[in-house]
């Protein structure tokens, strides 16, 4: 549906001081400090992870070298979406308007919508990462205690009892991040690198890591 003289009617009449409601500062583009960002020219992009040598046994004078094998562990699979929005005017409502132009208006309005959408895909990753209708490559949510390997063994991300934002917690998640192995087994010298926080907890961690 256009948009007509019956949603701008003071628009029509002289009189007006301001109009207000569209120019508000806005977030970055706060993805890129979270994801690295390609681009595509495919429906979907596929990225697979391998499962590569356990540890080496030691070998008895005489016995057979032991061989083992390398194999992929999981594919995950990006399906690329279509993000779409636009805006029609009526004729009259262009050329009745006494104010600013009702396109570049709307054109930067559509502009913010577009910018906001693409923040809040963007930060679905995470906000849907305890829900098990959102799996990633290895079959479980982004964030569980249960990463499948391939050694049969299994990495976790988060705590195994819910903790709140503090010292402690902060500590037992770097602590349970050195742990990480890759598929077979391997420490894989894993360290933390960005805390990611909502608005809700930003002061408790410039607490954190500025004090």
């Amino acid at each position: 549906m256009a948009i007509s003289r019956a949603q701008l009617l003071k628009e029509l009449l002289p009189g007006l001081n301001a109009l207000f409601g569209l120019e508000y500062a806005r977030y970055g583009e706060e993805h890129k400090e979270i994801y690295e960002t390609e681009s595509s020219e495919r429906s979907f992009e596929e990225e697979t992870k391998l499962s590569g040598f356990s540890a080496a046994p030691v070998k008895n004078e005489g016995s057979a070298i032991r061989y083992d094998n390398a194999q992929e562990a999981w594919t995950a699979r990006y399906n690329h979406e279509t993000i779409a929005l636009g805006f029609s005017l009526t004729e009259e409502a262009v050329e009745d308007n006494l104010y600013d132009s009702l396109s570049a208006r709307y054109t930067k309005a559509l502009a913010r919508g577009m910018a906001y959408t693409k923040q809040v895909k963007a930060a679905n990753v995470l906000n849907n990462g305890f829900n098990s209708g959102y799996v990633g490559g290895d079959g479980v949510s982004l964030f569980s205690t249960a990463h499948p390997l391939i050694s049969g063994g299994t990495n976790s991300n988060t705590p195994a009892t819910a903790a709140d934002l503090n010292e402690t917690s902060l500590e037992n998640a770097v602590i349970q991040i050195a742990a990480w192995t890759d598929e077979r087994g391997l420490l894989i010298a894993a360290k933390p690198r960005k805390l990611i926080v909502p608005p809700a907890l930003m002061f408790v961690a410039t607490r954190l890591l500025e004090t």
